[in-house]
């Protein structure tokens, strides 16, 4: 069974994060979303709310498929994390030239360190290229519509975090 890692700090999950995740679940049987925590960073959603929420989006998108899904955390090396779940790949998505140029950095690191597992790189639908969980949340924070930008579970998790 082919085993696919695709790390990101998911806050919240996008729709462009559910496009790869889609695209990865077609290049490999099983994907391990891998939330990163970084000790300096304070997110929007806990690890808990961020697990629920890609689950959710996941089955909403692509109901058939829930099942070949895991959620996990991690804070140490993306390769080393990946070789403890069993994945022989690391799934990228890029919305542009910028993204290639630092995923391709990250992937030739990454290829030094661990030669055994691959990075596959996985294009963003039209749709999903300008969107990023940063300007979701800044638009969100502001009251603005996120909804084009955000699966449904996702939008009425952001709506409840503004009221509170």
């Amino acid at each position: 069974m082919t085993t696919a890692f695709y790390p990101g700090s998911f806050d919240p999950i996008t729709n462009g994060h559910v496009d790869v995740l889609v695209q990865a679940l077609n290049v490999a049987e099983r994907v391990i979303v891998a939330i990163g925590i970084h000790p300096g960073k304070v997110p929007l959603f806990s690890f808990e709310e961020k697990a629920a929420l890609i689950r959710a989006s996941l089955a909403e998108a692509l109901p058939e498929k829930s099942a070949h899904i895991d959620v996990v955390s991690f804070d140490n090396l993306v390769v080393d994390a990946a070789r403890k779940h069993g994945a022989s790949l690391l799934i990228r998505g890029l919305r542009d030239g910028t993204d290639l140029d630092y995923e391709m950095q990250m992937a030739g690191m990454n290829r030094q360190m661990a030669p055994d597992i691959q990075t596959i790189f996985l294009p963003a639908g039209t749709a999903s290229r300008p969107i990023t969980a940063t300007l979701v949340r800044q638009i969100a924070a502001m009251g603005g519509d996120v909804s084009a930008f955000v699966p449904a579970a996702v939008l009425q998790a952001l709506k409840s975090k503004r009221k509170a």
